[in-house]
């Protein structure tokens, strides 16, 4: 016998039912997705998709070079020629911001777009984290004003309500400033981590020289007196910067949005500038973080297009719904309406035929295949979720009817002529 071939590490199926490793099923991702669907149709996104490989300087560029993404975590490779470095994208921002550039799509006017796929980075699989995972994001591009800010925030606050774990949920913010602002802290910054060198630990000394900032996220138990102590960013912002901020937060408190300031929080992608923020819960271990995102006004001018104030965020959509199926009120019923069973001389063709019929007139049918005794196929039925059976027996085919069985209620079993199925079946729903 041959050897089974095996998922990848850190790479998962979506099946009908859960494993034993990986507890969503396709049917609760689906009804997640219809619900963004919805929610950002609400709110005047428009849906944009982008491809999974894409050139690798255009991470670099974006992301940042001494970013852990981009030096430890991206998969990358050659083409088949060998002359050109791409890579699966590790986040979406970059690559709806490249195809935004590419084709012009702020020329106009600005643009509100949203999208949703697959992610790759080559980490530690751990709860809620894979190497394949997946993302919903928001781009709002063009916009200046801190208002956008604001707006975002509150979208993220109604798909939680709707999801059912706002309480679940805390929101954390931070302004970054500008660049000479980040650039006057940073310099306050590696001063200060400088002189207790000696007790960061690798991660932190490597970060040290590299991204800065970053060892303030630092997650090291015996780091954090060092981090509390160390310059805040907030003490570098200039007037412009303050006003946006305070803006924000103002317009937050009007939206009766609560939320906990937290000079600490960076990011991890180098891009970012003014507001930032992180959705976060206790409710997954390690991985705290189920949103974030912030402002990047820089980044579209970096990969060759106008100046262009932007702001967005991503979920894990992995994380995201762990959450939802513990403690949220997700409905996942994509339950036929109807399971049409047969039995008999000539009843295959009739039940097709009948099947047909009911999804024309905009039922949802499952029919069962092959030959077995009726009562294996109410099991199948019943197994379904189906709300009601149709049997076609060579009774029903010799007289051409059918017979109707409520299998969650108590209308019980009627049989009546084949062109009143229809009819008969669209009564019993609204009753």
């Amino acid at each position: 016998m041959s050897q089974k071939i095996q998922s990848v590490k850190g790479m998962n199926d979506l099946l009908p039912v859960e494993q034993k490793d990986f507890k969503l099923t396709a049917d609760f991702w689906q009804a997640f997705e219809n619900q963004v669907q919805k929610w950002t149709q609400r709110f005047g996104y428009k849906q944009i998709r982008t491809p999974i490989v894409e050139h690798t300087n255009l991470f670099v560029r974006s992301i940042g070079e001494e970013t852990d993404v981009v030096g430890k975590e991206m998969y990358t490779f050659n083409d088949n020629a060998g002359e050109t470095s791409l890579s699966l994208r590790p986040e979406g921002t970059a690559s709806c911001l490249r195809a935004v550039v590419e084709h012009d799509l702020t020329y106009a006017a600005p643009q509100k777009l949203w999208y949703m796929g697959a992610m790759f980075r080559a980490e530690r699989p751990q709860k809620g984290r894979y190497r394949q995972f997946h993302q919903v994001g928001i781009e709002a591009l063009g916009f200046a004003d801190p208002d956008i800010d604001a707006e975002i925030i509150a979208m993220c606050a109604d798909l939680w309500r709707e999801l059912g774990i706002s309480g679940q949920l805390t929101l954390e913010i931070n302004s970054l400033g500008n660049r000479e602002e980040r650039a006057a802290h940073r310099a306050a910054l590696v001063a200060y981590l400088s002189q207790h060198e000696a007790e960061l630990d690798d991660d932190s000394k490597r970060r040290l020289h590299t991204n800065p900032l970053r060892v303030l996220d630092s997650k090291n138990p015996a780091l954090q007196d060092i981090c509390n102590a160390a310059p805040r960013l907030l003490d570098y912002l200039g007037e412009a910067s303050l006003q946006h901020y305070n803006t924000f937060k103002s317009l937050l408190d009007g939206l009766q949005i609560k939320y906990i300031e937290n000079p600490r929080l960076v990011r991890g992608l180098d891009y970012y500038n003014h507001t930032v923020f992180e959705w976060t819960t206790d409710k997954l271990g390690a991985q705290a973080t189920v949103c974030g995102g912030g402002r990047y006004d820089g980044l579209m001018e970096e990969l060759g297009g106008r100046a262009t104030p932007s702001i967005g965020f991503a979920m894990g959509i992995e994380r995201l719904l762990l959450l939802v199926r513990d403690y949220g009120s997700l409905k996942a019923d994509f339950a036929p309406d109807v399971f049409v069973m047969q039995q008999g001389e000539g009843a295959t063709l009739a039940a097709m035929k009948h099947a047909q019929t009911l999804r024309g007139a905009g039922l949802n049918v499952a029919q069962f295949s092959g030959s077995t005794k009726l009562k294996n196929q109410f099991k199948r039925a019943d197994q379904s979720g189906a709300t009601f059976a149709v049997i076609i027996a060579e009774n029903e085919v010799a007289q051409n009817t059918v017979t109707i069985k409520d299998l969650r209620g108590e209308r019980g079993q009627t049989t009546v002529a084949a062109d009143e199925l229809v009819q008969q079946l669209n009564e019993w729903s609204t009753q």
